[in-house]
């Protein structure tokens, strides 16, 4: 199944609790714009490459749209177009005032130097330029992408339109951006897990964790639960995953991470796939890679009674209604890794006045954003008797449908 696919069957399932029209489901589910561009570009080697960029901006009926820019040799349009959805149906979930968007460009970063990554970027900004915007749609990184390229894409737009550091969020701290961006979106995914174990009666202690990825969201996740007291007894990256049963050594693979850029020969614990790493004996999984990583042809064989959805789409529909019916909690993505877009829209706040918050200020009114959204999730699938993900999208759509009406058609 494509990536939009599954997001719309998910928005047919919510969309079927409110008893929504078809004219008004077709209307919340197309987007508003979808760009395509050429980018072409001197390599480093004197050649010609001609790359393939997108902007797809999904609703603004909330406010601005807000998506990130991501840099992956699988961008494709249908992926751009189910994630700028998803963002719609995110921060409409945390209530935060955006829309949704989403940008890519078809390009491996691991290949391209300094330079070239940075032309690439500055080109893509030429070609969609007029179409982005602190009033219109704001990016932020995403896979591929960082705090580097963020500041690349500001000072490329504003050769256009002027200074205005809101027109992009995800900067570094010296360049306008906020402190507490970074560890953002991997931050909430533990203060969400936090907040899910005590709704259910358990404690961190006595909860084992399962981390798959270890890039920003993995990184930062783990570093806040192990400060929480999680045992966390695996991790992982593209490199194979660690597994200690007593509890790997977080700090020290932090530090590791930190050193070498990736877990490549961690010996504080033992190596195993990171299939397997997906089926362990482990209390809660926290896939924070890549989509797609739980289907019907590994479902049955997880363990966990609890996962947390770091990554986005990490689990297929089929085996999403599999879980549920095995009585399997699952935190979504649109509510346990909005902890990033809740931020970026701290920082586009702090950039539209001019006035820059302190880390404490940033963490405190993330917990605050986070637990009031976590709180409206649980209190609508308690309700009516649906899954997390169902109750999220039931919050998101209805707040959309509402804003949609107000404006007018």
């Amino acid at each position: 199944m494509k990536a939009f696919e599954s997001t719309r069957l998910y928005f047919e399932r919510a969309a079927d609790q409110l008893d929504m029209d078809g004219s008004m489901r077709k209307l919340l589910l197309t987007p508003k714009r979808e760009v395509q561009v050429q980018i072409a570009v001197e390599m480093d080697n004197g050649e010609i490459d001609t790359l393939i960029g997108y902007r797809v901006q999904h609703d603004n009926a909330r406010g601005p749209m807000k998506g990130g820019l991501r840099f992956h040799h699988d961008v494709d349009l249908d992926e751009v177009r189910s994630l700028a959805t998803l963002m719609t149906w995110k921060t409409a979930v945390v209530n935060i005032p955006y829309g949704g968007a989403k940008g890519g460009i078809c390009v491996s970063p691991r290949g391209l130097s300094r330079k070239e990554l940075e032309r690439i970027t500055r080109k893509f900004i030429d070609e969609i330029h007029d179409v982005i915007g602190p009033d219109t749609d704001i990016p932020a990184p995403d896979m591929g992408t960082n705090a580097e390229v963020m500041s690349w894409i500001r000072n490329q737009w504003e050769k256009f339109h002027g200074f205005n550091p809101a027109c992009i969020t995800g900067k570094p701290v010296e360049a306008y951006g906020a402190e507490g961006r970074e560890e953002a979106t991997g931050r909430g995914v533990g203060i969400l897990a936090f907040k899910l174990l005590n709704r259910i009666g358990r404690k961190p202690a006595e909860t084992t964790v399962a981390i798959q990825g270890f890039g920003n969201v993995g990184f930062h996740g783990a570093k806040f639960m192990h400060e929480s007291d999680f045992p966390i007894v695996a991790i992982s990256d593209v490199t194979g995953a660690y597994y200690r049963e007593g509890g790997v050594d977080i700090p020290a693979a932090l530090r590791y991470a930190m050193a070498n850029h990736s877990l490549e020969g961690f010996d504080g614990a033992e190596r195993i796939s990171n299939d397997e790493l997906l089926t362990l004996e482990v209390d809660m999984l926290v896939p924070a890679a890549i989509g797609g990583v739980i289907t019907s042809a590994n479902v049955n064989d997880v363990k966990a009674s609890i996962i947390v959805e770091a990554a986005n789409g990490p689990i297929s529909p089929d085996a999403d209604e599999n879980l549920f019916e095995r009585g399997v909690i699952v935190l979504p993505d649109i509510l346990a890794n909005a902890g990033g877009v809740t931020v970026s829209y701290f920082e586009w706040v702090q950039n539209l006045q001019y006035y820059r918050w302190g880390l404490n200020r940033v963490r405190q009114e993330l917990d605050r954003v986070l637990a009031d959204a976590f709180e409206q999730v649980w209190q609508v699938a308690a309700e009516r008797r649906v899954s997390l993900r169902t109750a999220a999208y039931v919050i998101a759509i209805e707040r959309v449908h509402r804003a949609t009406v107000l404006s007018g058609i």
